[in-house]
């Protein structure tokens, strides 16, 4: 027999469509919008004639920031970054996670080390001894003092943790059985099952990283090693100065610094925007603090 939706359900599922998509068009809208100036001539612009379409189409804005050999520069910076940051989050990640994730029994001293790690996420030694400690390692001016000041992102690893935990008791058991080790059972059993879970924090890892700016500035001595983010704030500080020093008149009337900043912001979000699609799916099943897998 099948049961039929009530009225007061349908318009409880009515409402949630109607204002999960106004949120999401309130979203995407800004961004259209930026996008819109960004492909707009300096006079649309001033004028306010730009809303959601370029009016006097041109790539002026694009061409003028991706000929800076700067922003190619700490563009490739921030590639590495990602790719070196993410890799080292996830292995210390999986590392940290996987005992942790064990009954204090099993593993005495958990609780200690839980604790330990809690701690780091209320408390911080502050901004001057991170950078008296990353002087003292001579990691300054290199890509590491950005990469080993995030290593270990203890929100990942709580997500992990739970993750692990909600896994059936009696895999690792049979596994144990069969002579597995807990290399062999975090390896062949844990992560194959772990995916979504591994895929959700890989995107977070990568956005946290691709987003990071403050970091750059702080441990870079030189603009040239600043990653993008760093170098796109640098640069819209000081853009409108830049663009009035140029004497092409035609570039003058096709360009200005609104529209500039807005084409850097679009090609900064963009490659976050073409990976986060892929990885959404994963949301759902990836997020679980503290749920129980039946």
């Amino acid at each position: 027999m099948i049961k039929t939706s009530s009225w007061a359900y349908r318009g409880f599922t009515i409402a949630n469509y109607v204002f999960l998509i106004s949120l999401s068009v309130l979203c995407i809208l800004p961004l259209i919008h930026l996008l819109a100036m960004s492909l707009s001539s300096n006079n649309a612009v001033a004028t306010g004639s730009v809303t959601f379409w370029p009016i006097e189409f041109t790539w002026k804005s694009y061409e003028f920031i991706l000929e800076k050999p700067a922003f190619m520069t700490s563009f490739i910076i921030s590639i590495k970054r990602v790719v070196l940051g993410v890799i080292v989050n996830m292995v210390l990640t999986i590392l940290v996670a996987y005992p942790l994730s064990k009954e204090a029994a099993s593993f005495k001293g958990r609780t200690v080390y839980v604790w330990i790690f809690v701690f780091t996420m209320l408390f911080s030694g502050g901004i001057i001894p991170l950078y008296m400690t990353m002087r003292s390692l001579g990691l300054l001016d290199t890509i590491w003092a950005l990469i080993l000041t995030h290593a270990v992102p203890v929100y990942n690893v709580v997500i992990l943790l739970n993750f692990f935990r909600a896994l059936p008791k009696e895999l690792e058991e049979a596994a144990l059985m069969d002579g597995a080790g807990q290399w062999r059972i975090l390896w062949n059993i844990y992560l194959p099952l772990s995916t979504p879970s591994l895929a959700t924090l890989t995107l977070f890892a990568t956005v946290s990283h691709w987003n990071s700016w403050f970091d750059g500035i702080l441990f870079m001595n030189s603009p040239s090693h600043y990653p993008l983010q760093s170098y796109l704030y640098t640069v819209v500080v000081g853009l409108d100065t830049l663009i009035k020093s140029n004497t092409d008149l035609e570039v003058l009337a096709l360009i200005s610094d609104r529209t500039a900043r807005a084409a850097q912001i679009f090609l900064g979000a963009l490659p976050i925007l073409v990976i986060y699609p892929f990885l959404q799916r994963y949301f759902t099943k990836g997020i679980i603090l503290g749920s129980v897998k039946e």
